[in-house]
């Protein structure tokens, strides 16, 4: 009987999960008093939906109820009748009937509530989804690691990528600038708007407004970013025509005179900071009045832009050209050693006004006043120095005979160097081509020996009215002008002719020192070398090559290539002035080279300045570890020769053996064997 009961019951329960889940309302309460009649074998049973069960009174027949109840809530009861008696047990069952009810309709309310609070949900993100899709900006989402989780319409037209496409991607992809990143900054505060380059599917790169404002939990944790983007290429184009309009020239392109003064005076900040020089040149063009007035303004533009990328060709990028008004130039120069080098520039610039100009059939030509203003020793600020520069070109056409060569500073003792720097100048040009150069020869001795195994080539001016003019004076000129280059040539052809003499003569060779610039340590110097070496018909034993180590700090690569040229050649190579440099030895071990020279500068102090002494020395010890000669230069007293004997020194050249000496006093002290000193 125990077992009948159980299966009812569990049948009973089906059947009412079964009413709970598909009926409702009075076809509901029909169905679950048929399931209490059955389970009770009860003649009559019912279930009230809502109410509270009603106590039974009087003496009439027996009925059972209970309230189907879901916490506080009363859903309504069960009442069977019709029996002469109802048990225990039947109450039981009546009871668990009762509480099955309850909380199968809770479940299903819950269920009811959370389908509807889903579908509400649904509808709403369904709907958000549409007003983010119509409206003109891109919106997308990411997380704080930069990955995107959302994409709406407007991004698909701006960038071109569908939905598909961009989420799942980190936002880097659409950057235009490489260096530009994703920050943790942003996700932890946004809020951060800025104008920023992205890059289109198609390639293309546009200015967009971005706007950056934090993604956040229920729980307002931060999660990631939301981020508004609209274009805006058109308006950063029309700013950047009109910044081009009020700071460019609109014939030349040059920076105007707004723009030029702001530039050097920034530049004028960061020289007075590094303690730096800076000057402005102030140029004006000879002759285009007549030419703008004669051939029209047409013609007189054209030649402005020319003249205008004639100087661009001439000066360096860092420097700074403007076109003031209009045959009005400027120049801001900032890196520079000395203010003379603006001399060197001033005539640049007239030189490349030589050349004609051929403007619609028309052979024009015009030249240049330059004036020259310095900071900080005529002003602080651009607009003093442009005004100083103006007055400078102004007494440069008033006092030079040659208006399209006048160079003048604004300050009078300026000038006068300046003059004196270009008689320099123009002397050694002419010297170059008029045999007012000539080679003396500095003996080089090996101290063990005492014997000379060496000379040193060393240019000497003599000038027809000032007589000898010692290097000092112009060999940093040429070095700054550039005819360094032309003066190396001269140099090298002339001491290889010499070497040629002295091998027909018969004399052992020698090693024959010529320096070689910066300048001149080009692809090209192997072939000259070579050349020079065949048309004399001299053996490569007879020629050395100095360097000095300026040299090879610029493209370690390019001078190491040119150097194993020239030692394939059988052409020896020393380093001059060590130790005032690079001094590198993870460097020098690697350059094919077979002396070093020991500046003067470390031999002067020699034995009593310590310091001195150390730098030698430790020359000497590291060239004895890479297996090197050593030679020291500017030795003039018996006391320094010695310490760099102790010290291991090969060899040594200076006025306590020998000074400078023409080529036939040095080939007679060949002759001689000449004695050593000490």
């Amino acid at each position: 009987m125990h077992e009948l009961v159980s299966v009812d019951f569990v049948g009973g329960t089906t059947a009412v999960c079964d009413a709970v889940l598909r009926l409702r309302g009075e076809a509901l309460a029909l169905e679950l008093g048929r399931v209490a009649r059955e389970l009770l074998a009860s003649p009559e049973g019912r279930f009230v939906l809502d109410a509270a069960p009603v106590e039974p009174g009087g003496c009439g027949a027996p009925v059972l109820r209970h309230a189907v109840v879901a916490g506080t809530e009363q859903l309504g009861y069960y009442e069977v009748s019709g029996l002469p008696v109802y048990c225990d047990h039947e109450q039981r069952q009546l009871a668990a009937l009762a509480h099955l009810t309850a909380s199968l309709m809770q479940m299903h309310t819950l269920a009811q509530r959370s389908t509807h609070a889903y579908a509400q949900m649904e509808a709403q993100l369904a709907h958000q989804s549409q007003i983010l899709d119509q409206i003109h900006e891109s919106v997308l989402t990411m997380d704080q690691m930069g990955y995107i989780t959302s994409w709406n319409r407007g991004a698909e037209q701006l960038f071109g990528y569908s939905a598909l496409e961009a989420i799942g991607r980190n936002i880097l992809f659409l950057y235009a600038d490489e260096e530009e990143g994703f920050h943790d900054v942003f996700a932890e505060q946004g809020g951060r708007m800025m104008e920023v380059r992205r890059r289109k599917k198609s390639g293309e790169v546009f200015w967009a407004s971005l706007s950056l404002s934090p993604l956040r939990d229920l729980a307002e944790r931060p999660i990631g970013l939301i981020a508004y983007l609209t274009d805006i290429t058109e308006r950063k184009q029309a700013e950047e025509q009109l910044h081009h309009l009020a700071y460019y020239d609109e014939l030349t392109d040059l920076p105007n005179r707004t723009l030029f003064a702001r530039l050097v005076d920034q530049a004028l900040i960061v020289a007075q900071r590094n303690e730096g020089s800076g000057c402005v040149l102030f140029v004006d063009l000879n002759r285009f009045k007549r030419i703008n007035d004669t051939l029209g303004r047409r013609i007189g533009d054209e030649l402005l832009c020319q003249v205008a990328q004639r100087f661009r060709d001439t000066l360096r990028d860092e420097d700074v050209v403007a076109r003031l008004s209009g045959d009005e130039f400027a120049i801001g120069l900032f890196d520079m050693r000395q203010h003379f080098e603006a001399t060197t520039v001033a005539q640049k610039l007239q030189a490349a006004l030589d050349a004609p100009f051929m403007i619609a059939g028309h052979d024009l030509r015009v030249g240049a006043s330059i004036g020259i203003s310095v900071f900080p020793q005529n002003g602080n600020d651009a607009e003093t120095l442009i005004g100083l520069a103006d007055i400078a070109m102004e007494r440069a056409k008033q006092a030079d005979a040659n208006p399209d060569r006048s160079v003048a500073f604004y300050s009078q003792d300026m000038n006068q160097g300046m003059q004196e720097r270009m008689r320099i100048e123009s002397g050694l040009r002419h010297a170059l081509g008029n045999g007012e150069l000539i080679l003396y020869y500095q003996p080089k001795f090996e101290i063990a020996s005492g014997r000379i195994v060496g000379a040193e080539a060393l240019v000497r001016w003599v000038h027809p009215q000032r007589g000898l003019i010692p290097p000092v004076e112009f060999i940093p000129l040429a070095e700054t002008t550039g005819l360094i280059v032309q003066v190396g040539e001269w140099v090298l052809e002339q001491a290889c002719a010499q070497a040629a003499i002295w091998q027909r003569a018969g004399l052992s060779p020698f090693r024959l020192a010529v320096n070689v610039s910066a300048r001149e340590f080009t692809q090209s110097l192997p072939s000259r070398v070579a050349d020079t070496l065949r048309r004399y018909r001299l053996d490569a034993s007879w020629l050395e090559l100095e360097i000095t180590e300026s040299t090879l700090m610029h493209d370690f690569e390019r001078v190491t290539g040119i150097m194993d040229r020239i030692t394939a050649l059988g052409v020896a190579l020393s380093l001059d002035d060590f130790g005032t440099g690079y001094s590198s030895l993870s460097y020098l071990k690697r350059f094919p080279i077979h002396t070093l020279k020991i500046d003067r500068s470390f031999t002067t102090g020699i034995p009593a300045d310590f310091s001195d002494c150390a730098i030698a020395g430790t020359i000497i010890s590291m060239a004895r570890q890479l297996r090197l000669r050593v030679i020291a230069e500017g030795v003039e007293t018996v006391e320094q020769l010695e310490f760099l004997r102790e010290a291991g020194c090969d060899e040594v050249q200076g006025y306590l053996y020998a000074k400078p000496l023409p080529a036939y006093e040095f080939e007679r002290s060949l002759r001689e064997n000449w004695l050593v000193i000490g």
